[in-house]
């Protein structure tokens, strides 16, 4: 599995993937989920069977991962328990071409607008250049989800490998690593909105009709997925965004109300 051509086409990260091992490569794909707050300081990662399935790794390179981020602080490995995500702070860590912090201070609207003209260019040519190796990698990662039930963290986790294949298909590597930037954006709030009842399930309906669509190289039928997709994205985000908006006017100072 180690010679997936998804695997040798991860983004950088800052540096060269040139002589990497896939440890390393791996490391920075976890890495790159604590910069984004889909893992949070505290969580628990999902054991080494199920990050493998899901990096399309073996579990000793995921091992391997894990031990090279717990040396630099990033992840704490205790004897007979999960490993956790320490308390780090990796918010200026470069995901592909900017960091979290840049993406996250543009507002949804425009956000959402660059999604719809750049990701549904993008998408519709991955449905035209996709082989069959990522379909079947997506098919997969389908099955993860559908596994995860209604843990939200392990969603986004497959969530992340499944958009940024579909993003790799499309054979121009700066727009996908620029699509992947945008897709990072407000992480912390979708976590929280995967979280509410009903919320997987839709995604995962979405993610389910994309694969059907490029399956059969439908590049109309893909990109009117990934439309409704990204609608849904944009929806729940900014009933999220409002409600927070809500709570923070009707608190005072020390979290008391007013």
């Amino acid at each position: 599995m180690n010679g997936s051509p998804i695997l040798t086409q991860m983004p950088k990260v800052g540096r060269s993937l040139e002589r990497r091992t896939a440890r390393d490569v791996i490391a920075d794909k976890l890495m790159v989920l604590v910069a984004t707050n889909m893992l949070r300081p505290g969580d628990e990662l999902p054991g080494e069977r199920e990050l493998a399935n899901v990096l399309h790794v073996s579990r000793e390179t995921v091992r391997g991962a894990i031990q090279t981020l717990a040396a630099r602080g990033i992840i704490e490995v205790s004897q007979g328990s999960r490993s956790r995500v320490a308390n780090v702070d990796l918010s200026d860590v470069t995901v592909t071409i900017a960091s979290p912090n840049a993406i996250d201070s543009y507002d949804l609207e425009a956000v959402h607008a660059a999604r719809l003209h750049i990701e549904l260019k993008v998408v519709g040519d991955a449905a035209e250049n996709i082989d069959d190796d990522t379909l079947r990698k997506l098919e997969t990662l389908l099955e993860a989800q559908r596994l995860g039930g209604d843990d939200a963290m392990r969603f986004l986790i497959c969530d992340r490998e499944f958009h940024v294949a579909i993003y790799r298909a499309c054979g121009n590597p700066l727009l996908s690593d620029f699509v992947t930037d945008l897709y990072t954006y407000m992480m912390n709030y979708r976590r929280s909105a995967m979280s509410r009842p009903g919320a997987i399930e839709a995604s995962y309906k979405d993610h389910s009709d994309i694969v059907e669509a490029l399956a059969r190289r439908d590049r109309e039928a893909v990109v009117a997925a990934f439309r409704h997709h990204l609608m849904r994205i944009y929806e729940t985000t900014k009933e999220l965004l409002a409600e927070v908006g809500r709570t923070e006017r009707s608190m005072g100072k020390g979290g008391k109300t007013r």
